[in-house]
């Protein structure tokens, strides 16, 4: 599958925008039209509604805003300004037929008010979020040892939009045999690192009471999501140690703050992850195999990020849960993350690659097209791998994030950076017009040139383009990609004047 052909025009209305969990540079960045999986995920739903018990879970109640100070919030919220949607705990319970099924046993905040489709349409999607929680399905005990993971995941609803899902899964605190818990945090902001040390504080808590949970999360959902680079203090009282106060800081390179490359460049070299940039580059079927949640969830998302400023615009589910296995099946183009119990279920695919991240494998590929390790142009391939070996294995996460960045960013450059001079205005507030066949005929390199006549038939090109034709001429060359473009033009400038 070399890439999809697409008609190239589109309209203004037909591009429908949304948040990307993969933020290309700035604080909130549109994600152009994409192939999602929104009837899937909403086929999904329904099956969950249909096989699980109807019983509802048990909340416990929590103190609600009042309803002025409540609709000012979710304003705030519809700003994109709110660190998170909400908060659930997700625990196994065993049900009548002797099986267990994750069920949610703590919500904050409670939403009261909402008319019967909007309650109905939020039960399906907490119910649905239980299986990312608990992907595994209903074989579970009571357990004396449990490694705590922190993972993450995506839901598409409906309607395009994109949440993000992040958990971490442990052993509550206390004594003998117990059944694991997740912590579930559903929001619009993408920024693994950041929930991290916000389930360590709620951690903390848990251990005391589940009612210490509430005030924490009170006071960071009151709290506007800091800018890149920028700090919000959060007051936090816990008996025994007083009010403190805990600092959130955000990254300054927003587009990173997601994504942890150390657990890619752990699981596979790094001729094997250039291999998987090729497949993903050319929107190819991926799927990552792995026992650990959150090697899966990292490793996706690390991928994703390799193809910036492109966006993936396909199916990506870090941890398909076992209800959901037949997405395999699906012949359009995704990136799955599927726990290795269940490889044998995925391996009868053709036209796919398999890529085995578990420790103790016997091969990496255990399906590939066969083509992987030729779909780059030779001389950008060894560029991108002599960048590479910059790193180590002792490399901090501000290393690799520079690191990692600087060797694949320059491919982009070198292949389509020339997109901006084929884009043709008939008029200075009229909208742009891409020329395919000579920005193809403008690269000198055949290896190149034929790497680039695939990729502009990839949708993640194509929309990158239909942004491109609708920016206002204002915003010419200042976006991220367009000042790295520049910045490497000035250097290869100087470069023949001092030759």
């Amino acid at each position: 599958m070399n890439g999809i052909n697409l008609k190239r025009r589109g309209t203004k209305a037909n591009l429908r925008k949304h948040r990307s969990v993969f933020l290309p540079g700035e604080d909130q960045q549109d994600m152009g039209a994409m192939k999602r999986f929104s009837t899937l995920f909403t086929s999904f739903r329904g099956k969950v509604n249909k096989d699980r018990t109807s019983k509802e879970p048990d909340l416990p109640a929590s103190t609600e805003l009042s309803p002025v100070e409540e609709k000012a919030k979710e304003q705030r919220y519809a700003s994109g300004q709110f660190f998170f949607e909400y908060l659930v705990v997700v625990r196994p319970k065993k049900t009548t037929d002797g099986i267990y099924e994750p069920q949610i046993i703590y919500q904050f905040p409670k939403k009261d008010g909402m008319v019967r489709f909007q309650r109905e349409e939020e039960e399906k999607t907490l119910k649905a979020l239980t299986l990312f929680c608990f992907p595994e399905g209903v074989n579970w005990a009571p357990l004396t040892e449990y490694p705590s993971e922190t993972f993450s995941f995506v839901l598409t609803d409906v309607d395009g939009s994109r949440k993000n899902g992040y958990c971490r899964r442990l052993l509550p605190y206390g004594k003998g045999a117990r059944l694991p818990e997740a912590y579930c945090i559903i929001s619009n902001v993408a920024c693994f690192g950041l929930f991290s040390k916000i389930f360590d504080e709620v951690e903390q808590r848990r251990k005391i009471s589940m009612a210490m949970i509430y005030p924490f999360m009170q006071s960071l959902r009151e709290a506007a999501f800091p800018a890149p680079g920028h700090t919000v203090n959060i007051k936090s009282f816990i008996p025994d140690r007083g009010t403190e106060i805990i600092s959130l800081t955000r990254p300054t390179d927003s587009w990173l703050e997601h994504v942890d490359f150390s657990t890619l460049f752990r699981c596979l070299s790094d001729e094997a992850v250039l291999k998987v940039f090729a497949a993903a580059v050319l929107e190819r079927r991926i799927i990552f195999i792995a026992e650990e949640l959150g090697t899966l969830s990292q490793v996706i998302h690390a991928v994703a990020v390799l193809l910036h400023p492109f966006i993936w615009q396909h199916t990506l589910i870090s941890i398909v849960p076992e209800i959901l296995i037949d997405v395999i099946m699906a012949p359009t183009p995704y990136l799955l993350g599927v726990q290795k119990r269940f490889a044998d279920q995925v391996t009868d695919q053709t036209e796919l690659l398999v890529v085995d991240l578990s420790e103790g494998r016997k091969e990496t590929f255990i399906k590939c097209m066969g083509d992987e390790d030729t779909i780059l142009p030779h001389k950008l391939k060894e560029e991108i791998k002599q960048a590479l070996s910059a790193k180590n294995e002792n490399s901090s996460l501000e290393e690799l994030n520079r690191v990692v960045p600087e060797a694949f960013l320059p491919f982009f450059i070198k292949t389509v950076g020339h997109f901006a001079k084929y884009i043709v205005r008939h008029g200075k507030d009229k909208r742009g017009e891409f020329q395919p066949t000579n920005f193809c005929k403008a690269i000198e390199s055949k290896s190149t040139r034929k790497f680039v006549k695939k990729f502009v038939q990839t949708q993640m090109f194509d929309l990158f383009v239909q942004e491109m034709e609708q920016r206002p001429v204002s915003q010419d060359g200042t976006g991220f990609f367009d000042k790295k473009i520049a910045e490497y033009q000035k250097k290869m400038r100087e470069k023949v004047k001092k030759h």
